[in-house]
C-alpha cells in the first residue's frame, strides 16, 4: 500500500483510493453479500447475507492491481490472489453481488432490435472505469442506510427498476427511503412497468451469473426486451451523461455488431459475457 502524507500506510484499498484518488461515486453502503448460488439445476437459488460494498473492493480491486502488477514483471508475488485458491468459492471471499442488465429495443412492426451500452467513465466510478458496459447496472443492495430498507428491498426485480429509472430514465438516487420505505405498489414508474411484463411487451431474462477473472466481480447477468413504443415512453430522452459515465446511442442487435464490438472495444468482463449469451439464446 502506498503511504500517507504522515508516512503511515493505507490499512485497506478502499482507503487509498477515497485518500489519493477517490471517484465521483464511492460510498461503503449496505449490501446483500452474496453466499450461495446455484442457477444451474432445476431449482435455481441464490443466497444472500448482510454486507458492504468496500468489502469485496477491498479484496477484488487488490488483486485486480497484484495481477497488474505480475504481469507486468513476469513474476507472482505472494498477496491477495495466492490467498483465494478459488473465486468462485464465496467461502473464501465476500462477494457483493451486481446485475447487469441488457436493455434491447424490440421494434414492433420490422422485428429489429437494438440495444444500449455504456461507456464508465475512469473519473466517476471506482471500478472498470474507461470500460464499456452494458446498462443499467447496480449492485444489489438497500436503496439507502436506513435499517427498514433492508427487508424491503430485498428484491432482484425492484433492484433492477431503480436502475432503469436512475440511469436510463434520469430519475434521483434519492428515492426518500431515509424517511420512509420506497412504496413499489404505488410508485407509477414501477407500476407501469410490471404492467407491460404482465402484457408481454416487457420480457425479462436470466443469462447467468460470472465473475470477472481479475477483479472478482461478480454479475446477475440479465436481459430485458422491451416493444419499441414501451421503450421510446419510458425512455423517450435517455440524458447521455450520468453519474458514472456516458450512455451511446441505440446500436444494432445482430451478430456481427456484438462480435465487432466484442473484439474492437475494450469491454467489462460482464457486457461482454451477457452480449454474448444474449446474441446466440434470444430469439
Amino acid at each position: 500500500m502506498p503511504l500517507r502524507e504522515d508516512g503511515s500506510p493505507y490499512e485497506t484499498y478502499s482507503a487509498a483510493v477515497r485518500g489519493i484518488a477517490a471517484p465521483t461515486v464511492f460510498e461503503n453502503r449496505p449490501t446483500y453479500r452474496l453466499s450461495h448460488a446455484d442457477l444451474a439445476g432445476g431449482d435455481p437459488v441464490l443466497e444472500f447475507g448482510v454486507g458492504h460494498y468496500f468489502d469485496s473492493v477491498d479484496v477484488g480491486e487488490a488483486a485486480a492491481h497484484e495481477f497488474a502488477v505480475a504481469h507486468r514483471d513476469g513474476v507472482v508475488q505472494p498477496g491477495v490472489r495466492t490467498a483465494i485458491t478459488d473465486p468462485c468459492d464465496l467461502r473464501q471471499r465476500p462477494a457483493n453481488l451486481a446485475i447487469s442488465t441488457l436493455t434491447i429495443r424490440r421494434d414492433t412492426r420490422t422485428g429489429e432490435r437494438e440495444f444500449l451500452l455504456h461507456w464508465r467513465d475512469p473519473r466517476k466510478t471506482g471500478h472498470a472505469g474507461g470500460l464499456y458496459q452494458v446498462v443499467p447496472v447496480g449492485v444489489f443492495q438497500p436503496s439507502g442506510y436506513a435499517a427498514w430498507n433492508t427487508d424491503n428491498d430485498f428484491s432482484l426485480w425492484h433492484n433492477m427498476i431503480r436502475e432503469f429509472a436512475e440511469e436510463l430514465g434520469g430519475a434521483d438516487e434519492d428515492h426518500g427511503s431515509e424517511k420512509a420505505p420506497i412504496d413499489y405498489g404505488s410508485w407509477d414508474f414501477a407500476k407501469r412497468i410490471d404492467r407491460e411484463i404482465g402484457t408481454g411487451s416487457i420480457e425479462a431474462y436470466c443469462l447467468g451469473l460470472g465473475v470477472d477473472p481479475t477483479s472478482f466481480a461478480t454479475d446477475l447477468l440479465t436481459a430485458v426486451v422491451i416493444d419499441g413504443p414501451v421503450f421510446d415512453e419510458l425512455f423517450g430522452d435517455i440524458p447521455a451523461d450520468n453519474d458514472e459515465g456516458r450512455v451511446l446511442e441505440l446500436q444494432p442487435f445482430t451478430v456481427e455488431h456484438v462480435r465487432r464490438l466484442r473484439s474492437e472495444h475494450p469491454m467489462q468482463a460482464a457486457g461482454a459475457a451477457a452480449l454474448g449469451l444474449a446474441i446466440t439464446g434470444l430469439r
